[in-house]
């Protein structure tokens, strides 16, 4: 039978799993082996991710209004938020890279619910019809994320598995973003994933272990105690360059202007909602990348992060 590791370095069979439907996952103990990372066997009720990794989740209380769940300490939390093309993917995985930190992309579960809501027939407008198939998703476990043991870094990220079916590309298009953001501005699609984020960034049995989370409410709303916040901004256009690139090097060809005016949109959409809305925490360091490379951005937040945590 598999098991994972306890912290005692004992093995024991994987607990069951919370039952409140609101509860999103366990991520299981430490496994004998850090790398490759496995998952760990059976499957949960609620969104969930089973990972014997770095990470461990506290058997704590759940639910609760949005922002008042039950949240676990948070040390070596890296939290970084910043609106559309402000290149937050690509500097969050390299610099979870040199930390070795486990990446964490929040913004995929909210593209996965918009993907899940369009393939239902459920207009995105339509907050209750959202709000139920995000419960769907919860109660019958069918949005998870999966790591690849074959990755060849920690920061590869999970895949984003709808239903059993890797959707990792295809939360990737135009309009399901622009999907994610009007579905993530429903309270009970957010309360949905919540928890699932929370769980993800609790610290492990290593004390070495950390998390690179990126999103739009993870210094304000999901790690309001993480270690270290980035706010991650540039100007509107280098942001459009920005985007149109990234979709370009995945095959889709898409017009600048209409680029512009999609980023422009999703900038007001996720500023001015009324749950978790897109800003800046009061205490997040500002990082403008107009006119830097990507290094340069990366090597300004690692020397950052590594006098923070020593």
């Amino acid at each position: 039978m598999n098991v994972c590791a306890r912290p005692d370095g004992k093995t024991q069979p994987p607990r069951a799993g919370p039952t409140d439907p609101d509860a999103a996952l366990a991520v299981a103990q430490p496994s004998e082996r850090a790398l490759p990372r496995r998952l760990c066997p059976g499957k949960k009720p609620g969104i969930s991710v089973r990972i014997c990794d770095k990470l461990a989740a506290p058997r704590g209380p759940v639910g609760g209004p949005l922002g008042t769940t039950a949240m676990p300490p948070t040390p070596r939390i890296v939290a970084i938020d910043g609106p559309a093309g402000s290149g937050k993917s690509t500097v969050c995985k390299r610099l979870a890279s040199r930390l070795g930190f486990v990446l964490l992309d929040t913004g995929a579960l909210y593209r996965a619910v918009a993907l899940a809501a369009r393939q239902s027939g459920a207009d995105w407008d339509d907050e209750a019809a959202v709000v139920a198939v995000a419960a769907g998703l919860a109660a019958r476990g069918d949005l998870t994320l999966e790591v690849d043991p074959e990755a060849p870094t920690i920061a590869a990220g999970p895949r984003v598995m709808l239903a059993g079916k890797d959707v990792s590309t295809a939360i990737r298009q135009p309009d399901i973003s622009l999907g994610a953001s009007r579905v993530s501005a429903y309270g009970g699609v957010r309360q949905a994933l919540l928890e699932l984020q929370r769980q993800l960034g609790a610290p492990g049995g290593d004390d070495r272990a950390g998390v690179v989370a990126e999103g739009r409410d993870i210094g304000t709303v999901v790690f309001p105690r993480a270690t270290m916040k980035f706010f991650r901004t540039a100007s509107l256009e280098v942001r459009a360059r920005r985007r149109q690139a990234e979709l370009e090097q995945k095959g889709v060809d898409v017009d600048f202007d209409q680029t512009l005016a999609d980023v422009a949109q999703r900038d007001e959409r996720d500023r001015t909602r009324e749950v978790a809305p897109l800003r800046q925490a009061d205490d997040a360091r500002v990082v403008d990348s107009t006119g830097k490379t990507i290094d340069e951005v990366v090597a300004e937040m690692q020397r950052v992060v590594e006098d923070v945590l020593g």
